[in-house]
């Protein structure tokens, strides 16, 4: 069995609690705009969460900028989440890292960075039967995981397929384990999805390209929300 740190259980309670809307960043489709313009916007729409995606940056640069991702979050009061990098993660003090199936494998990580969130992405139902496995048995190693691509979508290379809505249920039916959905949702799709189960929507080009990021994140985050109400009523 897994024992866990308080600084772990801290920011997990706070990703079960507060996160709804997951803005991850995406600089080379923000019209022209940096990740720090972005990361300003999306907090002051009141985002709770943030993952820095950034492929390109030289390794000084991304530590840096992984820094001022850190210290706004931090004021802000959001978590921090890096993508694939660890050793960023852990010298810019992150509240957590995301994983694909194909980065460093997350008991590995775990291990490593046990205060960690570790999130990781779920492309098949295989994948997902998998992560319940391990719930079963008690040795989990990752704190969520992502359902997706649910739409078609250009956000990501190397996923030509799309997996639809229908796989929230059938994934989420093998672990108990909290989730976010990702790949080509737009703003009507929030209605869709919340019936289908999700309560978290992680998106990328929706706010990178949207001509005002705060008020269009204030926008999902209001939609969402209100989704959430009337499944509920």
């Amino acid at each position: 069995m897994i024992v866990r740190s308080a600084l772990y259980r801290r920011r997990y309670r706070q990703f079960v609690d507060n996160v709804t809307v997951y803005p991850v960043s995406g600089e080379r489709l923000a019209e022209g705009r940096s990740d720090e313009q972005w990361l300003d916007g999306v907090l002051k729409g009141g985002a709770a969460i943030v993952q820095l995606r950034d492929k390109d940056s030289p390794d000084r640069q991304l530590l840096e900028k992984a820094k001022y991702f850190r210290r706004k979050t931090s004021e802000a009061g959001a978590l921090f989440l890096m993508n694939d990098r660890v050793d960023i993660a852990l010298l810019a003090d992150a509240d957590g890292i995301h994983l694909g199936q194909k980065d460093l494998p997350p008991a590995e990580v775990m291990r490593l960075a046990p205060d960690l969130i570790i999130g990781i992405s779920c492309n098949s139902e295989e994948q997902a039967r998998q992560l319940g496995t391990m719930e079963r048995e008690g040795n989990l190693p990752v704190s969520y995981y992502n359902i997706g691509p649910i739409y078609p979508t250009r956000t990501k290379e190397g996923l030509a397929e799309f997996i639809g809505p229908e796989a929230i249920g059938l994934f989420s039916a093998h672990l108990s384990l909290p989730f976010t959905v990702m790949g080509g949702i737009k703003l009507e799709h929030v209605a869709e999805l919340v019936a289908g189960g999700a309560r978290k929507i992680a998106v990328v080009t929706a706010l990178t390209r949207a001509p005002d990021i705060a008020a269009e994140t204030e926008r999902w985050i209001k939609t969402l929300h209100e989704a959430c109400r009337i499944h509920n009523e």
